[in-house]
């Protein structure tokens, strides 16, 4: 298992993790709803009974009904209707007060806003149907405000389980890659220390070997060679470091990049350069932005398996240039366009998975551009572009 596998694994326990606390929270937060809505109609039924006793001629002790009845509700509304469902009222025909309990002032004087409060609570419980003394009367009451605020709870409480998860992910992935960064930084460093020792040691060689007879072209090789190594040790020395960025013509860098690649490379592959014929400034590091058309173009012949026809264009705009890199190889699915730039991630099975996540590194990171796979059909081929902003627009 990979560094992404080992990531990804995280997050799907962290996302369970969420789903599960969030459930049991909301399951229990149900559950004690239904409890308090259960005793809301007890309280309800057992005023329905009051009620009925108070009007029953049976009734022996008035007071102790009363204080029954003050006691049980005193939040729940209620509004006593007819048998037809119709406000019980007063010798005027206006609704009478008497029928209405826990009501605000303003609703209660207002015949509108009465029925609309009427039409909400009977969607919100059934009714108590009461007998009294031969004539039925339906109890419809609504939620207490306890309940109605109890509603927002549950989403209240996966809101902040939600923010809180959402924290402690932020904190794991940050501070994992921070790790990760530190480790690739002090690797890097101690790579470009260890080149360092012996490629001291190969100059001063070279330099015996000019003195000696020598086939002249043997040394010319070795000394490209060897500045061929001085370039290495200079790039794994700037990681873990902000580099120094020059005004250079990156039309140059791109051929001398190309050039020596091509060079170097099968001969099956078919290379093809397509540049503009006046300079283009950028401000970068030409160490780093080579070594990134070096990791894109090397990654097009390894997806070619060393055979095929592999093309490096740059275009411009009034504020951009954009180099793209396209090959003839197997391609990369739509959903790994973004995946393939992670640290560890690679396709073959002897890879570290660093190249291009380095190159996201040195383009995003450190000259604040832009790298992605810009299309890439499986069969076909792919193209990767760098976008990189113009040194005059660089702030």
């Amino acid at each position: 298992m990979n560094f992404s596998d080992e990531r990804n694994f995280s997050s799907y326990f962290i996302i369970i993790a969420v789903l599960v606390i969030t459930g049991l929270v909301l399951w229990n937060t149900s559950l004690f709803i239904q409890r308090l809505k259960d005793d809301e109609r007890t309280k309800i039924q057992i005023w329905a009974q009051s009620q009925k006793a108070l009007n029953s001629e049976q009734s022996d002790d008035y007071l102790e009904l009363s204080i029954i009845i003050g006691a049980t509700n005193k939040s729940i509304p209620i509004i006593i209707t007819d048998s037809k469902g119709d406000f019980v009222r007063d010798s005027l025909k206006k609704p009478d007060p008497s029928y209405f309990q826990n009501l605000s002032q303003s609703v209660v004087n207002n015949e509108n806003k009465l029925r609309s409060y009427l039409k909400k609570i009977k969607s919100e419980n059934e009714p108590i149907e009461i007998d009294l003394k031969g004539s039925v009367q339906y109890i419809y009451y609504g939620n207490s405000d306890i309940l109605n605020k109890l509603k927002y709870y549950p989403m209240t409480i996966a809101i902040i389980i939600f923010l809180l998860i959402g924290v402690i992910y932020f904190f794991f992935t940050t501070s994992k890659a921070s790790q990760q960064n530190k480790l690739w930084a002090g690797m890097a460093k101690e790579t470009a220390h260890q080149i360092g020792t012996p490629l001291s040691s190969l100059v001063g060689w070279n330099e015996i070997l000019k003195t000696e007879n020598v086939n002249p072209e043997y040394i010319l090789e070795i000394d490209k060679d060897i500045e061929r190594l001085k370039v290495i040790t200079e790039r794994f020395s700037k990681i873990g470091s902000i580099p120094n960025l020059e005004k250079v013509d990156i039309v140059e860098e791109t051929r001398n990049a190309y050039t020596y690649l091509q060079s170097r490379s099968s001969k099956l592959i078919n290379f093809s350069l397509n540049l503009p014929e006046t300079p283009i400034h950028v401000s970068l590091n030409p160490q780093l932005y080579s070594w990134t058309i070096e990791n894109l173009v090397k990654n097009a012949i390894d997806a070619m398996r060393g055979k095929g026809d592999l093309e490096v264009d740059l275009t411009d705009d009034s504020k951009r240039v954009f180099i793209g890199i396209t090959d003839t190889g197997k391609g990369i699915p739509k959903g790994k366009f973004t995946k393939i730039f992670e640290p560890g991630y690679t396709s073959k099975s002897r890879g570290w998975g660093l190249g291009l996540s380095l190159s996201k590194r040195i383009i995003e990171e450190y000259h604040l551009g832009k790298i992605k796979v810009l299309r890439s059909d499986l069969g076909k081929g792919t193209t990767f572009q760098i976008i990189l902003r113009k040194s005059e627009t660089i702030e």
